[in-house]
């Protein structure tokens, strides 16, 4: 089974540009899609519609702005949309979607670059997520949190950390909120996986970023720590065009798919 997670930085212009080419080919059971930035209706589907997918939309208030999407062909037991929280709601940034075994979360996390109050406002994100997620630990479920999450958590997770220390997606009170995310029942399964391996997800369009190797790794898979045993890897794939970032797949044992656990 196949999970992947993609920011397309507007999906209208990433379809343009074929992403639905390499979705063809490599066929996630599931697609979550970040940054939409546009209402359901103004999109043309039928492309993933033709690659039998279903799907549930979340697009902001503001038109042009945020948004997600979750693609699949593995069917919910239910669907959430938000998170119950207007403030954070009209942005549309949350699809939760409920599988026998786990709750997964399609998440655009705030990005604090544009000043101190949308970095606050991030910060609050993350603490709602967080106090969300602790009560479905607490009945006994397990989580899987994957999208963009606009914070590369530490030095190796991007290729210049001491030019960008007063950065947004690298500030000290930005990237400790990963920690708690960690302290609460949560694994980085990559970094798990790749205690020591640079690959990044997202690169700046300016500069020739991509080119030169100069990225971040901002779109991650924090998973419950019971998962570990399900998960067979997860992949970045950096040679991926389309969008600023790329696609990454966290892969789940065949076995598992047939409800079958690993002893």
């Amino acid at each position: 089974m196949k999970i992947t997670t993609w920011n397309v930085n507007g999906i209208r212009a990433a379809l343009r540009k074929g992403i639905q080419n390499w979705i063809k080919e490599y066929i996630p059971d599931i697609l979550c899609i970040q940054e939409t930035k546009a209402k359901r209706e103004q999109v043309d589907l039928s492309a993933l519609k033709d690659l039998g997918y279903k799907f549930v939309w979340n697009a902001a208030e503001r038109p042009g702005y945020s948004g997600v999407a979750t693609f699949y062909k593995i069917k919910p037991g239910n669907i959430r949309i938000g998170m119950g929280n207007d403030i954070f709601d009209k942005e549309g940034r949350v699809i939760q979607t409920s599988y026998q075994d786990y709750e997964l979360f399609n998440i655009y996390f705030p990005n604090g670059g544009r000043g101190r109050e949308r970095v606050q406002y991030k910060l609050d994100f993350y603490a709602y997520l967080l106090k969300l997620c602790d009560g479905l630990h607490k009945q006994g479920k397990k989580i899987i949190i994957t999208g963009d999450f606009n914070t590369a958590h530490k030095e190796i997770d991007l290729k210049n950390p001491r030019e960008n220390r007063k950065v947004s997606g690298f500030l000290p009170e930005e990237r400790v909120w990963v920690d708690y995310y960690l302290k609460h029942g949560f694994i980085d399964i990559y970094r798990y996986l790749y205690p020591e391996k640079i690959q990044y997800t997202w690169w700046t369009y300016r500069f020739h970023a991509r080119e030169r190797g100069i990225g971040w790794r901002i779109d991650y898979y924090l998973i419950s720590k019971e998962l570990i045993d399900i998960i067979d890897d997860v992949v970045i794939f950096d040679q991926v065009q389309g969008s600023d970032h790329c696609p990454v797949s966290l892969q789940i044992e065949d076995i598992y798919k047939k409800g079958i656990r690993r002893k």
